[in-house]
């Protein structure tokens, strides 16, 4: 599929009325559509996660689904994230693995705690999987289902396509019954 770079006037949000190279869209496609920061890779499988080194246990994540939010101690936005994915790992944690992956120092995502995360982070300083899905804004989640499809990707709190709850509920299967 051609992707092409397109600018957009963002009129809301954290970045007000600035005008900035952002996303990927395919050519041809309806304006409407949903932007994205990063190469697409809905309903592809995704590129494997790779890790320098986990910041507290290492999540299973075999056969299960798996969201993943790149993400930086500087970024507003990410901040802001956190909360809506500490929600998601408390109710879906029995289903959904959440992973926080920085490419920051070990020493800088160590010592960042407001908001405090209470889901699975890592780091790698060298981005290996951040370039494989070619991010280019933060913060960028997929979720990928238990065969590493994935199954949503963007950034969460665009308007109109928000990760909500409701988003990932609809996603994920039944809770297996006790």
């Amino acid at each position: 599929m051609k992707m092409i770079s397109r600018r957009i006037a963002l009129t809301t949000g954290f970045l007000g009325a600035l005008s900035l190279p952002l996303g990927l869209r395919a050519a041809g496609s309806d304006p409407k559509e949903k932007e994205i920061w990063a190469r697409s890779f809905l309903g592809k499988k995704g590129p494997a996660l790779v890790v320098e080194k986990w910041l507290g246990p290492e999540p299973k994540t075999e056969n299960r689904w798996v969201l993943i939010d790149f993400w930086a101690t500087w970024c507003g936005p990410c901040r802001k994230a956190i909360p809506e994915l500490n929600g998601f790992h408390a109710k879906f944690g029995d289903r959904l693995v959440v992973i926080g992956i920085s490419d920051e120092p070990e020493a800088t995502v160590a010592a960042f705690n407001k908001p405090a995360i209470g889901y699975f982070k890592a780091i790698d300083t060298r981005a290996r999987t951040k370039k494989k899905y070619e991010v280019r804004g933060i913060p960028h989640v997929v979720i990928l289902d238990p065969e590493g499809i994935v199954r949503w990707e963007g950034y969460p709190l665009l308007e109109g396509y928000e990760l909500t709850e409701a988003v990932v509920q609809k996603l994920l299967p039944a809770p297996a019954s006790k």
